[in-house]
């Protein structure tokens, strides 16, 4: 039986949209945070604190996403997570934006293999015997494919859990097609067991992937999810009824302002916050382009809702 993790993705996968889609679709096995980035204060921030504490997460396994190239800060913020009770953290190698590779971080840091295994080295043994298990998210390399049998060499020597493996490089972004071939070869040599990631869109694609990869038994959904909250469904067969959908769909909407506008944030944030989602929602209403038009052009509440039940 497979197992579905929703992959977090930055300002959008908050802990508000992890509970609303987990109340209105298919849940998910696992749910990761948006990567955290260590810091020095002695706590998190309220943001930090909303997003991982347990309360805000009830009835999810929640696995805290770690981005950093420094272990004494990661083992740190590994720490704060251990007071709250998380057992896994991931480590973020594989975030493709400028602005963390600048920074030698995410996929930027697969570009330096010794400091990797270094940082690998410190933080694995900076949790020693305790009971925090890591697994790691990743790109292929930073240029080029043919880095990544090197790095998978360096992952190959740590106890990672799981790596999760999106098969492009970073300068790819989400554009090229993913390269099954070193993904199979990942698959073939990893020590650890591996997931799945990336352009799974259509029950058909997860279908040609799955029975590409059968010894993969983990997949991580992403885009796709935003696109279409029934994906998951489809993928294991179930039926969906078009207006039950809609409806499911409407109600994880409002569901999704609510929570936002309770949190103080002001009409206009919160207006930003649900276009955002229908960047992605709207490519499942093609022949729509009116009405999705509205929806990004509101610029009060009460026309945005006009805008969606028309829509919906």
């Amino acid at each position: 039986m497979n197992n579905y993790y929703l992959a977090p993705l930055e300002g959008i996968t908050t802990y508000i949209f992890r509970n609303a889609y987990h109340k209105f679709f298919c849940p998910m096995d696992k749910y990761f945070t948006p990567f955290l980035v260590p810091h020095s204060k002695k706590g998190f921030s309220a943001k930090e604190k909303r997003e991982i504490l347990p309360e805000n997460n009830r009835g999810l396994y929640l696995v805290p996403q770690i981005m950093s190239n420094h272990a004494d800060e990661c083992l740190k913020t590994i720490e704060k997570l251990r007071f709250y009770g998380y057992k896994e953290i991931n480590l973020n190698m594989g975030c493709p934006s400028k602005t963390v590779v600048s920074k030698g971080r995410g996929a930027g840091f697969l570009a330096f293999p010794k400091e990797l295994n270094f940082f690998l080295s410190e933080v694995f043994e900076g949790i020693g015997n305790t009971d925090m298990e890591i697994s790691v998210k990743t790109r292929l390399g930073k240029e080029d494919a043919g880095e990544f049998p090197c790095i998978l060499e360096i992952y190959n020597q740590y106890p990672i859990k799981e790596l999760i493996i999106h098969p492009r490089v970073q300068k790819d972004f989400y554009n090229n097609e993913p390269d099954f071939g070193m993904f199979a070869c990942a698959e073939e040599n990893s020590k650890s067991s591996v997931c799945y990631n990336g352009d799974i869109f259509t029950a058909e694609k997860y279908e040609s992937i799955r029975l590409r990869f059968p010894k993969v038994q983990a997949f991580m959904l992403g885009r796709g999810i935003l696109e279409n909250p029934v994906l998951l469904e489809q993928i294991q067969g179930k039926a969906v009824k078009v207006h039950t959908e809609k409806e499911r769909i409407s109600h994880f909407l409002t569901q999704l302002l609510e929570d936002y506008m309770a949190l103080g944030m002001g009409e206009k944030n919160v207006l930003f916050k649900m276009k955002e989602i229908w960047c992605y929602l709207g490519k499942s209403f093609p022949g729509q382009e009116k009405t999705l038009k509205s929806i990004r052009k509101a610029e009060r509440l009460d026309r945005y809702r006009a805008a969606v039940e028309e829509l919906l």
